[in-house]
């Protein structure tokens, strides 16, 4: 969270600028499959 940790966003958002395209995209992917996963575990 920005407000909390100035800094720490910073260095995570020059990562994200630095990661590869694919990279990216994968984790970007990643990220949704366990979204979805989560969200079906929940309403179970």
């Amino acid at each position: 969270m920005p407000f909390l940790s100035p800094g720490r966003f910073r260095e995570a958002l020059l990562l994200l600028i630095r990661m590869d395209e694919r990279t990216l995209r994968l984790a970007g992917l990643v990220s949704m499959g366990l979204g979805v996963a989560l969200l079906y575990a929940l309403r179970s």
